[in-house]
């Protein structure tokens, strides 16, 4: 027997594996890591493929590898706008992004903003925009961890969040851009080998995604196979499209539709009716065979477009508009993906870079919505329970034999494991470098040396690893790919606009772009606040066109950031650099004339 008190022995094992593997990497690397180059940039010397491999890596969180099956089993084919516009994104990428700004030799998004316009005060502003992205995409990476240490230990879910943090940043400080880039790229594989594995191996046994689609997606809502025993806690709503036969195995309080409580003693069998009724205590119920599972949507809504996933709203076309807007444009201004281009050689690398990358991202988008289908026809009582974000982590107790149940639950826990550290460490490293190169070395001490910069970026690494941790704690009770949602909001309407007129418009001004990307940044990032403590969670709750555009303001937001900044432009035309067509020329031509400058100095 691999488990014991709840513990999952071999996946515990794997996912301390995957730890250990990764810190040994990052430890390794320490070897070659002696410069400044070797932490900021990985001295400019990583290939294509390595370089894609690691950027994959990163990017595909724990918001692919876990939240988009999840959200495909809770919410149906609607979120595959999810996976869309992360994918999508890498051409904008590839087309208008990636090369001139490589060409430009600057390292991060604040070193743009000052080269480009001639301002350090840009720069700082820059900064915090970089941060606030930076850790409030940490978030979902941390709530991930914590999700997947309670299901293998059974500890509190902030337990798996302060281990988990604490691994990443301690690689994160040793071993800076060179030591996580051979990290990233051996967690990407892992994931790819990881997802596969359930994928084909939960259809080896159960049949494959044909049957399993034509099993889910009929007008009926899905039923319990066998008696099936939950713990509901207090205030949880079970809704039901049909009555339930149900049995209390604790004494339970049930406030039922309209109004009335329903007592029962324990073993007592009773009917839930349809509609919505009401935990108010005990919770412990065990649900006949054929009983409609509570939660779960139905069958035709689910696989229809606006269904589940926006059925409360009362603009569904909107939300799913801002959501592909905020996916597809807010990945070209990431600032822990930009950084990695900086790595390549030069802008050609850097393209080869991101259509492999394109490559390898539409591969692993193979599996999640095939685990999501999988996930509603053999594991529906994630729905009633409110745990469809658990699906990776319940799916393979669902075949057997029990050792190959265990194996893929060991495989999953790695690849999980690997999804939050990659990113996070991505994203620690471009928040610790914009504290070390952009505050410190640029602007609190710009004659600091080589070690005190590298000094300075270890510290960062521990200052930004602690605050994602405090944060992370925080965020138990938001979705993860809605959190994801929202670092992008707040990527595309700040830095997406000034990445791209920067690049490609001579005519932006200094006082253009500092005021488009402060207006959109704050616009995004207010919204996002309101819908995440002074508006009711759940998206449902109201169908006004204000809640909808709070919920994803990227289709607002975004257009406001670009207005702003061409017409302030327009009325600061005396404010265009004087060397701007050398600017220009920088980033368009090809790097044999020597034009670009480097902002890593030893």
């Amino acid at each position: 027997m691999l488990t014991s008190g709840g513990i999952h022995w071999l996946s515990l094992l794997t996912f301390f594996g995957v730890a250990v593997a990764a810190v040994g990497v990052g430890l390794y690397t320490t070897r070659v890591v002696r410069t400044t180059s070797d932490y900021f940039v990985a001295s400019r010397m990583v290939s294509p493929l390595l370089n894609a491999s690691a950027i994959a890596g990163e990017y595909l969180s724990a918001a692919s590898f876990m939240g988009v099956a999840a959200m495909v089993m809770a919410f149906g084919y609607d979120v595959l706008w999810y996976p869309v516009g992360y994918a999508a994104g890498y051409l904008f990428l590839l087309l208008f992004v990636a090369a001139p700004l490589r060409r430009f030799g600057a390292y991060t998004i604040p070193d743009f903003a000052e080269g480009r316009f001639d301002s350090p005060t840009f720069r700082r502003v820059v900064v915090i925009f970089v941060l606030v992205v930076g850790i409030f995409y940490m978030l979902p990476q941390m709530k991930g961890a914590g999700l997947t240490f309670n299901v293998l230990t059974g500890a509190p879910y902030w337990v798996g969040v302060v281990v988990v943090g604490s691994v990443i940043t301690l690689n994160v400080a040793l071993g800076g851009m060179k030591g996580i880039t051979y990290v990233q790229t051996f967690q990407f594989w892992v994931k790819i080998f990881a997802l596969t594995l359930l994928g084909l191996g939960v259809m080896a046994v159960t049949g494959w995604y044909g049957s399993h689609f034509e099993r889910v997606s009929g007008p009926d809502t899905p039923r319990f196979a066998e008696a099936r025993a939950l713990a509901h806690p207090p205030r949880t709503t079970l809704k039901l499209t049909e009555p339930a036969r149900v049995r209390a195995l604790d004494p339970v309080v049930i406030e039922l539709p309209g109004g009335e409580v329903r007592r029962a003693a324990a073993g007592e069998l009773f009917t839930l009716p349809t509609g919505s009724s009401r935990v108010v205590s005990g919770g412990r119920l065990e649900y006949e065979a054929g009983s409609p599972v509570p939660n779960a949507p139905e069958g035709d809504s689910w696989a229809k477009p606006f269904g589940p996933f926006t059925s409360g709203l009362g603009y569904p076309l909107i939300f799913t508009y801002s959501l592909m807007i905020a996916t597809v444009l807010g990945t070209a201004g990431l600032p822990h993906i930009l950084v990695r281009f900086y790595t390549n050689r030069d802008g050609e690398a850097a393209r080869q870079t991101t259509i492999i990358v394109i490559g390898l991202i539409a591969l692993f988008y193979l599996f999640p919505p095939l685990i999501g289908t999988m996930g509603r026809s053999l594991v529906p009582e994630l729905y009633a329970s409110g745990e469809t974000e658990r699906l990776l982590l319940a799916l393979p107790s669902a075949v057997g034999p029990e050792w190959f149940s265990r194996l893929l639950e060991a495989v999953v826990a790695a690849g999980a494991f690997s999804a939050f550290m990659s990113t996070t460490s991505g994203l620690m490293v471009a928040v610790a470098g914009a504290l070390a190169h952009d505050v410190y070395a640029r602007t609190l001490r710009p004659r600091a040396s080589s070690r005190a910069r590298r000094l300075a970026f270890q510290v960062s690494a521990i200052l930004a690893g602690l605050v994602a941790i405090a944060a992370g704690v925080q965020v138990e009770r938001f979705a993860i790919n809605m959190l994801v949602g929202w670092a992008f909001a707040i990527s595309a309407a700040s830095f997406f606009p000034l990445l791209t007129l920067g690049i490609w418009w001579k005519g932006l001004t200094l006082p253009g772009a500092m005021a488009g990307t402060v207006i959109g940044g704050i616009s995004a990032s207010v919204a996002i606040l309101a819908t995440m403590w002074l508006a009711p969670l759940d998206l449902g709750a109201s169908e006004s066109l204000l809640w909808t555009l709070l919920a994803q303001p990227a289709i607002w937001a975004i257009p406001i950031a670009f207005g702003t900044m061409i017409g302030v432009s327009r009325l600061t035309r005396d404010r265009v650099p004087l060397d701007i067509n050398l600017k220009m020329l920088r980033m368009h031509v090809p790097e044999q004339l020597g034009l670009r400058t480097e902002y890593i100095r030893e």
